[in-house]
């Protein structure tokens, strides 16, 4: 999640000026809001090409850039043949998982919640979700929904029943295996008596029949969270606890799985989804809109945007697709914003490792909303992203490095969230140092050090609150970290450190143990009192190596 520039203006007038209207709510400012560039010889170039990537790949590799109204012959244009689940179900188990996050499953499948230090009743144990086929309805002008989700999952334990999180809304039925099935609420708990047992191992379907208007949380976050109706639309934005508020489902990072997104809307109504468009169906009054979310994902990085929208399409390195969704009076403008997409992608390729997923891409909803958040393959942005130009190009550098680290390197409990905002923020830089020379680099990482002593708090980055997950310390206590850490263990120290964090736990789960571990064997270091200090001590500790601090 990047967070736009009203609250923590410090760090703005420290870095530059915040641009554009105001936001609704006030959020930590980016570092550096705009990116000029500079003739400086200094720069971060990395020079050898990640794999995967094509000899010969320019670093735009930007073809055939089209603009166009989204209509059912443009979509339908996408149709591919769609897997079937269990072949989408087997990607999900490829990547790495922390050990904590194969325990946490494994607990009782009766428990509420999967116990994470600071959201314990988020997820469930005994079992790993695969795949998710969500079928819904949606009454636009009502903000209502109503159809199917279906869970695929594997029995991690013999199981006569389960939970699943859900959310106010009204449940109809529950099948599982095709066999009615009995069920009780209580809170965001649906607990499902099995009508057999599912043995340890075993796969098994749970089909629940629901409906209703959404009701948003802010459980863990500044703002609203998870279903969100505005005039003329609808988004979901839902980091950490809003996935629940729309359809059933195991709400923990610990458990990703694939999606299959089938939503039906009236016309002339658009819909944007994660992964790939398989089809569009013209029913004649309403258009069914069938999307294919293939690797694995946290559940509150699921994303669907409705609205009247305009898409774009370009092509980013070893012809990734890159489809964006606008408000059709945006249409002239915010191409223009997003444009450096392929080349961001590229450096990021270059520098972590091969881009993780099949598709990637913006939803621009017609909603002021002050932030952008990462949701997989489809970041979404508010309209005033784009009217704030110098935010909208800073977090479009900062949601693509979420795509690595926070997407396919997930989190295994919400306490670690420096892991995806600190490593998002320092992304940032990197790409300020390519373009404008380490020399700009240092001076703001220099007065954001200056910052953190004067009031602002960056510290402790590694020890959080649920009341507070989003602060300062996450995103730029967290940023000064990783740079920390550069400048101890050396440039290419260092950039091995990331790409092989980012290779080990790709696709799966890490915390920052996993992290250190990473660090101390490819450096070769102890650095257990680096990290205790930076991660955990009450003051900033010093920089050494750039005469900061002692």
């Amino acid at each position: 999640m990047k967070q736009s520039c009203v609250l923590l203006c410090i760090l703005a007038l420290l870095l530059t000026a915040c641009g554009g209207r105001s936001s609704r709510r006030p959020a930590p400012t980016a570092v550096g809001q705009t990116l000029p560039s500079s003739t400086s010889t200094s720069r971060l170039t990395p020079t050898a090409p990640s794999p995967g990537t094509p000899a010969g790949t320019s670093s735009s590799a930007t073809v055939g850039v089209t603009v166009t109204p989204a209509t059912p012959t443009e979509a339908t244009a996408t149709v591919e043949t769609t897997p079937a689940p269990d072949a989408m179900a087997a990607r999900v188990v490829r990547g790495r998982t922390s050990p904590r996050c194969q325990l946490a499953r494994q607990g009782p499948a009766d428990r509420e919640g999967l116990g994470d230090p600071l959201f314990p009743q988020l997820g469930n144990g005994g079992y790993d979700a695969l795949h998710y086929t969500l079928d819904l309805s949606v009454d636009v002008s009502r903000g209502a929904l109503s159809g199917t989700a279906t869970m695929t999952a594997r029995a991690v334990q013999d199981l006569l029943a389960l939970n699943v999180d859900l959310e106010g809304l009204t449940v109809q039925r529950v099948d599982v295996n095709g066999a009615r099935a009995k069920y009780s609420r209580a809170g965001r708990e649906l607990s499902i008596a099995l009508p057999e047992e599912v043995r340890r191992g075993e796969r098994f379907d749970v089909r629940v029949t629901y409906g209703g208007v959404p009701d948003p949380t802010i459980e863990g976050a500044p703002t609203k969270t998870g279903w969100i109706n505005y005039e003329g639309g609808s988004y979901v934005v839902s980091e950490p606890a809003g996935a629940a508020t729309w359809y059933p489902v195991n709400d923990h990072p610990c458990d990703k799985a694939a999606y299959t997104f089938r939503i039906t809307v009236p016309e002339p109504y658009v819909v944007a989804a994660n992964g790939l468009l398989r089809t569009t169906r013209d029913n004649g009054n309403t258009r069914t809109y069938h999307w294919e979310a293939r690797d694995p994902m946290a559940s509150y990085l699921a994303t669907v945007g409705i609205g009247r929208f305009t898409t774009q399409t370009q092509r980013g390195p070893g012809g990734l697709p890159i489809r964006n969704y606008f408000p059709a009076d945006l249409a002239d403008s915010a191409p223009q914003i997003f444009a450096r997409t392929p080349e961001v992608v590229q450096f990021f390729n270059r520098l972590f490792g091969p881009y993780p997923f099949e598709a990637y891409g913006v939803v621009v909803v017609d909603e002021e909303l002050g932030f952008a958040l990462e949701t997989q393959t489809l970041s979404v942005f508010g309209r005033d992203a784009i009217e704030n130009r110098g935010f909208a190009e800073v977090a479009l550098v900062h949601e693509l490095a979420h795509q690595w680290f926070g997407n396919s390197v997930s989190l295994k409990r919400w306490g670690d969230i420096w892991l995806n905002e600190g490593f998002a923020t320092y992304a940032e830089l990197l790409w300020v140092e390519s373009q404008q020379g380490r020399a700009e680099l240092d001076r703001r990482l220099r007065e954001v050090y200056s910052a953190g002593g004067q009031g602002t708090s960056l510290v402790p980055v590694g020890r959080q609150r649920a009341e507070n997950l989003f602060n300062p310390a996450v995103y730029y206590g967290g940023a000064l970290t990783l740079h920390a850490l550069r400048v101890r263990v050396g440039d290419e120290s260092f950039f091995r450190i990331l790409r092989t964090y980012y290779d080990r736990y790709r696709d799966g789960n890490a915390g920052t143990e996993d992290f250190i571990a990473v660090a101390e064997e490819v450096s070769g270091r102890d650095l257990h009192s680096f990290f205790a200090a930076w991660l955990y001590g009450e003051e900033l500790p010093p920089i050494p190596e750039m005469g900061l601090g002692g």
